[in-house]
Parts: structure tokens; sequence; C-alpha cells
């Protein structure tokens, strides 16, 4: 009496195509994301620039309206000298005491002698070359 065959071949190929069939629905679907996430990217990109520009713009703005000003006030003021005027470009004034304050400290210190620091011996000095770091 011959024994049936029970062939997994046919279901094999099947579940083969299947496997295929789901790998390649993935791949189209990664590629499309990737290119809405690109798309995606390049927008920003273009938001970014347009932002940078204005911003550029506003600082240009503010500038020019901040010397307009200062003409208006040494038109205004013509008898005042420049040196009781405070330049555009100076720091503010909640910063100068504070810089005096250390300025004098730094004056203090360095007005001590420090003794020199004393020469490093022959044998101290290692070829940093041949180090070898381990952990």
């Amino acid at each position: 009496m011959p024994k049936p065959k029970h062939s997994m071949l046919p279901v094999l190929v099947v579940l083969f195509l299947f496997s295929y069939g789901l790998m390649t629905l993935l791949i189209v679907e990664q590629g499309s994301t990737i290119q809405s996430q690109r798309a995606l990217i390049h927008d920003l990109l273009s938001d970014t620039h347009e932002l940078a520009a204005m911003k550029g713009k506003v600082l240009r703005d503010q500038a020019l309206s901040r010397q307009a000003q200062a003409k208006n006030d040494t038109e205004a003021a013509p008898n005042q000298t420049p040196s009781t005027q405070a330049p555009l470009n100076q720091a503010p004034a909640a910063n100068a005491p504070s810089a005096q304050a250390g300025s004098a400290k730094t004056r203090n210190h360095n007005s001590k002698a420090l003794p020199p620091a004393p020469a490093k011996p022959a044998s101290d000095l290692v070829d940093v070359r041949r180090n070898l770091l381990s952990i």
C-alpha cells in the first residue's frame, strides 16, 4: 500500500509569496514616508530662512530707529558736550560698577609678586605619545 504524500511545498510557496508581498508593501510605505519627511524638511528649511530674513529686517529697522533717535537727541541739545552723551555701543551702566570693582581686585591681586614656579626635572617629563590608556 503506497503512502500518500503530504507535500508542504504548495503551502510554503503561498507563504513565501505572501511574505514577499508584505515586504514589498512595507518598502513602498517607507518610501512614501521618506518622501513626505523630505518635503517637510524642505518646508521647515524655507520657513527658517524666511524667519531669519524677518529677524534681520527687524534688527536693521531697530538700528536705524536708534540712529535716528540719537541724531534727533544730538540735534535737540546741541550745547551738550559729546563726553556727557552715552555712546550707542557702550555696555549698560548696570554692568559698569561691577566691572570697575573687578578691575580693582585684579590690580590688587596683580600687585603681589608671585614666586616663579620651579622647573620640572627631566625624569618627570614623559613622552605622551608612548602612554598607553587602559581601562
